[in-house]
C-alpha cells in the first residue's frame, strides 16, 4: 500500500470512529433529554399540585432516592461501563445479568430500610417513605439497564426505555392528581418506572439474576467499593443538606431549594445525559489515543461549566409573572437560590469531566 493510501485509510478510520462517537454521545443526549425532561415536568406538576410544604416532602423523598441511586450506580453499574463497554456480546451479558441483579438487590434491602423508618416517623413525611421503600426496586432497576444498554454502544434502546417510562407516567400522573397526596404522586413515580424496568428486561433478553449480586460484588470490589464511597459522598451531602433545611427550616425550605434545582432542569439534563456516556468514551479514548484523555475531559468538564453559567444567567432575567406561572407558589422563594444553585452545577460539570478521566 502506498503512504497516500495508509493516509487515506487512516483519515477514514478517523472520521468513521468520530461518526460512531457522535453518535453515541447524541443517544446519550437523546436519553437524559427524556428521562429529565419526564422528571422535570413531574417536579413542575407536583409543585404546581400540592404547594410549597407538601411539594417540600416530595423533594425529601426524591433526594432519597438519589442517594439511593448513587449507592446503586457505584455497586452496580459503574464498574459495569468501565470494565464492559465495547466487549463481546457474551461477556456483557453475562456482566448485565449480574449487574441489574445487584441493583435489584440494593432496591430491595434499602426499600425494606425505608419502610421501616417510614412506619416509624408516622405523618405525611412517613407515607412518602414507606411508598418510596415499596417503588425502590422498580426504580434502580430501570436505571440499570440505561447504563447497560450504554454500555453496548446502544443508546437508542435507553432512550426507548426511558420513553416508556415517560408515556406511563402520563396515566399515573393523572390519577395522582386526582387523589390529590404526596403519597399518590410517589407510587405513580415509581410504578411507571417498573413498567419501563420489565420492558428493560423484554429489550434486552436478559433476566436480572439478584443470586449473582454476592459473585458481583466480589468480582468488581476494587472499583464498587470506591465508586460507592465517591458517589455516597456526593450524594449524600444533598441528603444531608435536605434533612438538615428539613429539621431547621421545615420542609418549605427544601421545597424551595428542590425548585431551584427544578429551574436548571433543562441543563442538567443535558449534563445528566452527558454522564452516562463519558465513563464509556473516556474508556475508549484510552484504549485507542492515551495521549488525547486529558484533552477530552478538559473539553467536556470546561464546556458543562460554561453552559451552566450561562443558563443560571438567563434564569435571573426571567420576569416573576412567568415563573409564577411555570413553578406556582414556589416560584418566589425558588428563584432568590438560582445564583448560589447555579454555581455549584458548574462546579457539577468541571467534575464530571475530571471523573470520566479519574474512573
Amino acid at each position: 500500500m502506498t503512504t497516500e493510501g495508509r493516509k487515506t485509510g487512516t483519515r477514514t478510520r478517523a472520521g468513521s470512529a468520530g461518526r460512531a462517537l457522535a453518535g453515541r454521545l447524541s443517544w446519550g443526549l437523546a436519553d437524559q433529554a427524556a428521562s429529565s425532561m419526564s422528571n422535570f415536568v413531574v417536579g413542575l406538576y407536583v409543585a404546581r399540585s400540592l404547594g410549597l410544604s407538601a411539594f417540600g416532602v416530595f423533594s425529601l423523598a426524591w433526594v432519597t432516592y438519589g442517594v439511593v441511586l448513587n449507592v446503586s450506580r457505584g455497586l452496580a453499574t459503574d464498574p459495569l461501563v468501565v470494565r464492559f463497554s465495547g466487549v463481546p456480546e457474551a461477556s456483557w451479558r453475562g456482566a448485565v445479568a449480574r449487574s441489574t441483579g445487584t441493583a435489584l438487590g440494593v432496591g430491595t434491602a434499602v426499600g425494606g430500610a425505608c419502610l421501616v423508618a417510614g412506619l416509624g416517623l408516622g405523618g405525611q413525611v412517613g407515607t412518602a417513605f414507606v411508598c418510596l421503600g415499596v417503588t425502590l426496586p422498580g426504580l434502580l432497576l430501570q436505571d440499570a439497564w440505561r447504563f447497560s444498554f450504554f454500555a453496548a454502544g446502544a443508546g437508542r434502546k435507553a432512550f426507548v426505555n426511558d420513553v416508556v417510562w415517560s408515556v406511563a407516567l402520563v396515566p399515573a400522573m393523572i390519577l395522582a392528581a386526582g387523589v390529590g397526596s404526596v403519597a399518590a404522586f410517589v407510587l405513580a413515580w415509581g410504578a411507571s418506572a417498573a413498567v419501563a424496568a420489565g420492558y428493560g428486561c423484554v429489550q434486552s433478553g436478559i433476566g436480572p439474576r439478584p443470586a449473582g449480586a454476592r459473585a458481583w460484588l466480589r468480582e468488581q470490589r476494587d472499583l464498587g467499593y470506591r465508586y460507592l464511597v465517591e458517589n455516597v459522598s456526593l450524594g449524600g451531602a444533598s441528603q444531608l443538606r435536605a434533612y438538615g433545611l428539613g429539621a431547621i427550616a421545615g420542609v418549605g425550605a427544601v421545597g424551595a431549594v428542590r425548585g431551584a434545582e427544578l429551574l436548571l432542569g433543562p441543563f442538567l439534563a443535558v449534563l445528566m445525559g452527558l454522564s452516562l456516556v463519558t465513563v464509556p468514551e473516556a474508556a475508549r479514548v484510552l484504549r485507542r489515543a492515551p495521549h488525547r484523555l486529558g484533552a477530552f475531559c478538559l473539553l467536556l468538564g470546561g464546556g458543562q461549566a460554561v453552559g451552566a453559567l450561562l443558563w443560571g444567567g438567563a434564569l435571573l432575567l426571567v420576569p416573576d409573572r412567568a415563573g409564577a406561572f411555570v413553578l406556582g407558589g414556589v416560584w418566589h422563594s425558588a428563584s432568590q437560590l438560582v445564583v448560589p444553585v447555579t454555581l455549584g452545577v458548574a462546579g457539577a460539570g468541571l467534575g464530571t469531566g475530571a471523573a470520566a478521566g479519574l474512573r
